[in-house]
């Protein structure tokens, strides 16, 4: 028991990224035509889902200080996005199978959080920081705040046309606007960090691949606004936003191999070994939204190409997910079961 409340206590609140990165996997896949192992994810999905919600909840009553250090610090509070983003890309997995309620419910519930977490932002950080300036904590993380915009975009553009209602249109342009805004600011912070401070190997943990993964998501939100059901007030601004996604997926393509290379200097050249822990879902999750980025955009644009960029990299995140999932596991059996049953019980 002492380490399963030693593992609470330590619960990072980035683990949402498990969700949105077997969520994005479960739609590549059925986009893929491969419906019975996107099925298997989905359940996967939205188990993840719920037992990350309820050790969340635990942890706030069992370990109230220690969450509420990590929502005010600047190197971990943009953690707590992913289940913004979490919530939705559920939600929009859930769509694709015929849902409606649930996925509009967690569409609302995760669209308040985004919005209290982000008027947040500029107090937790500053006044519940020693970091100063904050800038020499910005990381990999602070691009979340982009994505959890974009996957209230996503989703809402995702149940438009069901719904046909124009507030969900009206908020998937307005929550892709400030996800593009929210995404230049975390590049801004981000890039400052990497040129006015010392920068090691060390340093370039997986979280940096959230900055590819928030470029896709954004060429996904774009597509999926440039098919929902015509609405005459946003009709301007839907074509618009159809038209920059490919702007978008030419910054994604350009971080992908960047950001590889950047992997072998840390892991080959610097010989930092490649354990598991949460962040390693940051990868995940870029690899499987840039597979589904391609799909869809090579729809919307009739690029043959795309969609055929979108089936390969739908495998590639598909083995990612396989290798970070048989690294949690292992790292679960060998820290909480192993040591639970060897620790003395409390």
């Amino acid at each position: 028991m002492l380490r399963v409340h030693s593992a609470l206590r330590s619960l990072s609140p980035g683990y949402f990224a498990l969700v949105m990165a077997t969520g994005v996997v479960s739609i590549g896949l059925r986009v893929d035509r491969r419906p019975v192992l996107s099925r298997v994810l989905l359940a996967i999905t939205a188990l993840s889902f719920v037992v990350l919600l309820l050790l969340t909840v635990w942890r706030l009553v069992s370990h109230r200080h220690e969450l509420i250090e990590d929502f005010t610090h600047p190197l971990s509070g943009f953690g707590f996005y992913s289940f913004v983003a979490a919530a939705n890309v559920l939600g929009a997995r859930l769509a694709m199978g015929g849902w409606r309620l649930v996925p509009l419910a967690l569409l609302l519930v995760s669209a308040v959080a985004w919005l209290l977490r982000g008027y947040a932002v500029p107090w937790t950080t500053h006044l519940g920081s020693d970091e100063h300036p904050i800038v020499a904590a910005a990381n990999g993380t602070w691009f979340m705040w982009a994505v959890a915009g974009q996957s209230v975009a996503v989703a809402a553009a995702t149940l438009q046309p069901d719904w046909g209602h124009s507030g969900l249109a009206l908020g998937a342009v307005v929550a892709w606007s400030l996800g593009v805004f929210l995404y230049a600011v975390d590049g801004v912070f981000v890039a400052m960090r990497l040129l006015a401070y010392d920068f090691s190997s060390r340093d370039l943990t997986p979280p940096y691949w959230v900055a590819m993964g928030a470029a896709a998501i954004t060429v996904l939100a774009g597509a999926k606004i440039a098919t929902m059901v015509d609405d005459p007030g946003l009709r301007g601004m839907a074509g618009w936003i159809g038209s920059c996604a490919m702007v978008f997926w030419a910054i994604a393509s350009w971080l992908v191999p960047a950001l590889f290379a950047m992997g072998w200097w840390r892991h080959v050249t610097h010989r930092i070994p490649l354990r598991y822990d949460a962040n390693l879902w940051c990868i995940v999750f870029p690899l499987g939204m840039y597979a589904v980025a391609c799909d869809y955009l090579g729809r919307v644009d009739g690029l043959v190409v795309l969609d055929r960029i979108g089936a390969v990299w739908t495998w590639v995140a598909f083995a990612a997910w396989l290798l970070a999932l048989a690294g949690m596991v292992v790292h679960i059996v060998r820290t909480v079961v192993i040591g639970a049953a060897a620790a003395p019980e409390m």
